[in-house]
């Protein structure tokens, strides 16, 4: 830290690098310069900086943003002054700017984009990055600087079966380097992957205990996507470590939410509703299915995969279940909180079952959350995520966005979410065996149950009820042991009420 102070300050007084030109840090005969094209760039990055002045950053300054840059590579320091912006690589003074004055974004945008320039041309991995792919790391990193969640972003189209059935995949791209190891490319929004914090640069380098180099091309397109549910463990090799992640295959962007109807003659029979995403979307494909089936005599709601940042396509989803009650609390980045509270009158009162795990974020935390709060569903499953933001969306010019994720969420009756988490009543991952499923039913109907309501229980540690109930790796076993489960506590009315009780 004292060499960075002391060579910046000599480089203020010194100026070892020559300064910047009057009007530009570029000439206009020289439009692309290592293949990017810099005068586009520097405008977008300009927008950048412009919209996210706008937003509510609870004092945090976007003039210190740039010095997040230096995230790119671990050689790289740099500082931004009163008066000037320079970049230390190692010991070397590689570039030294005058600090453009405040809210002047263009001058800003250009010194990002010179910034760039000089890191690519001493880190080979940035000049192989596409002209997206480097919107989107230079983004995160100055975004790091004023929200750690904050990201660029870039569409994907889904992947749809010719033959009509739906492709789940964990939603990333990438390549094999030559090691044989699976290095991430792209991310899919709202995918799995996405959702698990995988960004493109991340290693795959083991997949359910097996090393990557040594599985066929087949077998690791296998993991990636399929015609079933899939769940697989990995180990990520990450700029910031290795972690390991726990990755659920899901349709991607194809729909919201899948309605099936399991018939029954006798009951009416059981709707299955799987929810990929919170949205007006999923909240009319849901309505339509309640309507279309009044006669069911329960509900297994999964939101197991689910994710949502859209809070009033979260109050009108649980509004078809809980009526006008809130089901949730928006707290801005100054603490205000606002309340979430739909606007009709519930369309159903037939028990729920609600599946979750640590694939269950965003508002689709709150709404399980609700379920719970008002006694209106079963939770089933294994711990959410404990993600529990709203992200507020800015559309650039270029047709990229910025997604912060500036807003968090509490439940309906104040509980905080985020990074905690919600526990289900009944852990899946305890009762996985047939055996097991017996005997926890059988202690429920003679009140031997002897659960324990976690969500009130604030003295414990969320990581220590999360080792009490730890994640199901193997999605096959995961989708047996949840529809048993689910059905028999639908079907069985002295479970279901004791269940609720509780």
């Amino acid at each position: 830290m004292r060499m960075k102070n002391f060579l910046v300050w000599m480089s203020i007084i010194l100026g070892a690098v020559p300064c910047a030109y009057a009007d530009s840090l570029f000439f206009e005969d020289e439009p692309v310069q290592d293949g990017l094209r810099v005068f586009d760039v520097s405008k977008t990055f300009a927008e950048i900086y412009e919209k996210l002045d706008g937003i509510n950053w609870a004092g945090k300054s976007l003039n210190v943003a740039i010095e997040s840059l230096e995230n790119l590579n671990p050689n790289a320091h740099i500082a931004a002054t009163d008066e000037r912006v320079v970049l230390v690589w190692g010991d070397n003074i590689i570039a030294n700017y005058p600090r453009p004055e405040n809210k002047d974004w263009n001058g800003f945008g250009e010194i990002t984009t010179a910034l760039i320039l000089k890191m690519r041309a001493n880190d080979m991995g940035l000049r192989r990055l596409s002209e997206s792919e480097m919107y989107q790391v230079v983004v995160d990193s100055l975004m790091r600087g004023v929200d750690e969640n904050g990201r660029y972003i870039f569409s994907k189209k889904a992947e749809i079966a010719e033959d009509g059935r739906i492709l789940t995949s964990v939603g990333l791209e990438g390549a094999r380097d030559n090691r044989g190891n699976f290095r991430v490319t792209g991310v899919y929004k709202g995918a799995p992957a996405d959702t698990a914090g995988i960004r493109a640069g991340d290693l795959i380098a083991q997949i359910n205990g097996r090393a990557v180099p040594e599985m066929s091309d087949a077998e690791l397109a296998a993991v990636m996507s399929g015609f079933n549910s899939g769940t697989s463990k990995i180990k990520l090799l990450t700029p910031s470590g290795n972690k390991d992640v726990v990755l659920r295959r899901a349709t991607i962007v194809l729909a919201d939410a899948d309605v099936v109807h399991r018939s029954d003659p006798d009951t009416g029979g059981v709707l299955e509703i799987v929810v990929h995403e919170i949205t007006p979307g999923a909240v009319d494909i849901v309505n339509e299915a309640l309507a279309r089936f009044p006669d069911i005599s329960g509900i297994v709601l999964d939101l197991r995969a689910t994710t949502g940042d859209d809070e009033r396509a979260a109050a009108k989803f649980g509004g078809l279940f809980i009526g006008k009650t809130p089901v949730m609390r928006i707290v801005e980045t100054a603490r205000d909180e606002v309340e979430v509270v739909p606007g009709g009158d519930a369309v159903t009162d037939v028990p729920v079952v609600v599946l979750v795990s640590d694939m269950t974020r965003g508002t689709a935390e709150a709404l399980a959350a609700a379920f719970y709060e008002n006694q209106r569903g079963v939770l089933v499953g294994t711990p959410t995520a404990g993600s529990a933001r709203i992200a507020s969306r800015i559309d650039l010019d270029n047709g990229g966005a910025l997604e912060l994720l500036n807003k968090s969420i509490k439940t309906g009756q104040g509980r905080v979410i985020d990074g905690r988490g919600i526990f289900p009543i009944v852990c899946l991952s305890n009762i996985r065996t047939s055996q097991q499923q017996n005997a926890f039913f059988l202690n429920v109907i003679n009140n031997d149950f002897n659960a324990q309501d976690l969500n009130k229980r604030t003295d414990l540690k969320p990581a220590d009820i999360r080792r009490g109930c730890p994640v199901i790796t193997n999605g096959a076993d995961e989708d047996a042991v949840a529809t048993a489960v689910s059905v028999k506590i639908l079907t069985d009315k002295k479970v279901y009420n004791k269940l609720i009780a509780e």
